[in-house]
């Protein structure tokens, strides 16, 4: 089972990249996170936030593997505790189905992305910059492997 991960952005500081790497790496091979960074359409004059939102959500949708579920990443989306996110990090490798969760760009996802996905969450109430938005999503990832496999990294 592999986790994609569709990001809007593609100049990530290196402080996000080496926080993203160091919690990909811990994931086992059999639940890898793999990034895939959708570069964000330059806003221009004439250009409106909904052919912004359109254009991401074509280039998302179009870099997700076959056969994914997905998630999407969403301000008004529910929020998950850690055993939450762990039973359903659980459930994932029982059925043995790839998943893709994205996080749109600093407007959002376009409604057509979030109409394609199986759930919607919030990782927090407040506003997160898009890069700490993914270190989070790593690192809760991880956090979740290691209640699923009983490492003691969960405490």
């Amino acid at each position: 089972m592999h986790i994609y991960i569709i990001a809007v952005g593609n100049r990530m500081p290196a402080w996000a990249r080496q926080a993203y790497l160091e919690y990909a790496k811990r994931m086992p091979s059999y639940c890898s996170l793999q990034l895939h960074e959708i570069p964000a359409t330059k806003c221009r004059k004439g250009l409106d936030i909904n052919q912004v939102l359109s254009d991401e959500c074509s280039r998302i949708m179009a870099s997700v593997p076959k056969d994914c579920q997905l998630i999407a990443l969403t301000r008004t989306g529910r929020q998950v505790d850690t055993r939450q996110f762990a039973t359903t990090l659980q459930s994932w490798l029982s059925q043995g189905r790839d998943t893709a969760i994205l996080i749109g760009g600093p407007d959002g996802l376009d409604e057509v992305c979030v109409k394609a996905t199986s759930d919607q969450w919030s990782l927090s109430s407040l506003t997160l910059a898009h890069r700490l938005a993914l270190v989070l999503l790593a690192e809760q990832l991880y956090r979740a492997w290691s209640i699923v496999d009983g490492h003691p990294y969960r405490r």
